[in-house]
């Protein structure tokens, strides 16, 4: 069974993890952990602390929260494999045995948000700029210029996004990261899930700066080609989270779109349990994804295509299919609708089990756009609708950088604007409702003038 360990060296090796420009093996974290084969191609990643408010809970991810990577308070990930068999074993063995070691948790397999059903499409991405009112944000200026928006998938392909959108764009080699094992190069992926999602993240964000971080393009034994291991999400956003901190305080924008997520309780530990991923706020991956917002990343993932009507056929959880970061109170996620404004049949519903008000709003997908998959197929699933929701956060960022509207607060004015599809406010179908651009842009008028 693939794990992540969670050690608590000597400072001075949390210093070198921690520190971007030093390198550190997992032999130096870890070596010699009984019954664990150490893999040595995954590089150690820091995981900050998070520091409650006095009297706070550290492990309640709905409050505020600082977190820290200072030596003295930092742990470190290693990713290693313990026996089937023996699992229950060790994880109650490894803290015993040394005290060094935090926790075992769950590393479970990741996979694309595809969709069930093999409806034609629903209207084309013009449509889609027309509903996100893209010449209106264009004209108060928001149209990504000088945001960094990562795609965390299976890759870019720079070449065919260019030619079905119609115009060059802006892909950043140099920020881009690949998983160990992953040696293809950024903007040069073959063709798939990971271009659908570059191309409409660039419908309402034209300008905004691409990171391709092909996280799902690694191996593991008896995997597919589209699907890895959690610790590669761990470590990619270790990774931006040195994005993020090289960018000026004053002006820090990095959007982060996830069209990705488990499936399965097969490749987790029971729920309940200490190293469980789908309902643990205190996995490290979750402890991450809220260190990143708090640094000033807007985190965007797919709510998945577990819907009651059309769910995906991998879909193994029994019911709230929305699960570990999917469900994490300080991300987006994001269900989907048609062009009309219908919900699609396979986008899941809440609650999430991090936080039961999951999704928190939906956005396009089943259109016709990057034709990454044929001529006749639609870019679909929540795996549409999650980076063309990180485009327009993209583009509300080009102006409004986490300094002038943190994360939360551009949380908070995406529900409050958001066209409401029910009678009672936030449903379980739709979340708050499906974005409004016009109504944020009214809100941002109004917030300039306060």
């Amino acid at each position: 069974m693939r794990v992540l360990i969670q050690l608590r060296p000597s400072p001075d090796v949390v210093a070198a993890v921690a520190d971007p420009r030093r390198t550190a093996a997992a032999a130096d974290v870890a070596d010699g952990l009984p019954g664990v084969l150490l893999d040595p191609s995954f590089a150690p990643v820091a995981v900050p602390r998070p520091v409650p408010p006095a009297g706070g809970d550290p492990l309640s991810l709905n409050q505020p929260l600082r977190f820290s990577l200072a030596a003295e308070d930092a742990s470190v990930l290693v990713r290693g494999e313990i026996s089937d068999d023996e699992a229950a074993v060790r994880l109650a063995l490894l803290p015993a045995l040394r005290p060094d070691v935090v926790g075992v948790f769950a590393d479970p397999v990741i996979e694309s948000n595809l969709t069930c059903g093999g409806d034609a499409p629903v209207g084309d991405w013009h449509d889609v700029a027309r509903l996100l009112a893209v010449e209106d944000l264009a004209g108060e200026g928001l149209d990504g210029s000088g945001v960094a928006l990562a795609v965390l998938d299976t890759g870019i392909n720079t070449a065919h996004v260019t030619r079905h959108l119609g115009r060059e764009f802006t892909l950043d080699a140099a920020r881009s990261w690949n998983p160990a094992g992953v040696t293809g190069k950024a903007g040069e992926f073959e063709v798939g899930h990971g271009t659908m999602c570059a191309f409409d993240t660039l419908i309402a964000a034209p300008r905004a700066t691409l990171l391709d971080v092909p996280v799902l393009l690694s191996r593991r034994p008896g995997g597919s080609a589209v699907d890895g291991l959690l610790s590669d999400a761990v470590a990619a956003f270790a990774h931006l989270r040195t994005v993020l901190d090289a960018q000026p305080e004053e002006s820090r924008a990095l959007v982060i779109s996830n069209s990705w997520g488990s499936f399965s309780p097969r490749w987790d530990f029971p729920v309940g349990s200490p190293g469980n991923y789908s309902d643990n706020p205190a996995h490290p991956f979750n402890l991450i994804v809220a260190s990143l917002d708090a640094a000033g990343a807007d985190v965007l993932f797919a709510a998945g295509n577990c819907g009651r009507d059309c769910r995906d056929g991998r879909c193994a959880f029994p019911d709230r299919p929305i699960v570990g970061a999917n469900s994490h109170p300080r991300v987006l996620s994001v269900g989907g609708v048609d062009t009309g404004g219908e919900r699609v049949g396979y986008s899941s519903q809440g609650p999430g089990r991090l936080d039961g008000r999951k999704p928190d709003l939906c956005a396009y997908t089943h259109f016709s756009g990057s034709k990454a998959f044929g001529d006749d197929q639609p870019d679909s699933g929540t795996s549409a609708a999650c980076p063309v929701a990180a485009g327009l956060v993209a583009a509300v960022r080009t102006r409004w950088p986490a300094s002038r509207l943190s994360p939360a607060q551009l949380r908070t004015l995406l529900r409050r604007t958001a066209d409401d599809r029910s009678e009672v406010g936030f449903d379980h179908d739709y979340g708050y409702g499906v974005v409004d651009p016009r109504g944020i842009l009214a809100a941002l008028r109004r917030r300039s003038r306060a």
